[in-house]
C-alpha cells in the first residue's frame, strides 16, 4: 500500500477511542487490518454480507443511487462503514470515549 495510506491508516486509528481499522476488498477478504486475526476475520466476513445487504437496500429505493456510508451503534461499538468501487474501509471504535 502506498505511504499515503498507510499514514492515513494511522492517522485514523490514532484517535480516540478507535479499537480498529479494516480495510477489505469486494469479495469480504481482509487486505489491512490493526485487529486481532480473529477479529479481522469475523468483522470482514459478518460486514461484508452487512454491506451488500445494505448496497441492495438502497439500489431497490433508488436504482439511481448507492450506498455511500454506514454507521452502527451499539452500547459498546461503534462500527463506520465507507465502501468504495474496490475496496470498504471499517472503522471499529469505542462511542464512550470519542
Amino acid at each position: 500500500m502506498s505511504s499515503e495510506v498507510e499514514e492515513t491508516l494511522k492517522r485514523i486509528q490514532s484517535h480516540k477511542g478507535v479499537k480498529g481499522v479494516l480495510i477489505i476488498n469486494n469479495d469480504g477478504l481482509p487486505i489491512r487490518s490493526s485487529m486481532t486475526p480473529e477479529d479481522t476475520e469475523t468483522y470482514s466476513a459478518l460486514v461484508s454480507q452487512l454491506t451488500i445487504k445494505a448496497s441492495s437496500v438502497v439500489r431497490t429505493l433508488d436504482d439511481n443511487d448507492d450506498l455511500a456510508f454506514l454507521r452502527i451503534r451499539s452500547k459498546k461499538h461503534e462500527i463506520m462503514i465507507a465502501p468504495d468501487k474496490d475496496y470498504t474501509l471499517i472503522v471499529i471504535q469505542n462511542p464512550q470515549e470519542t
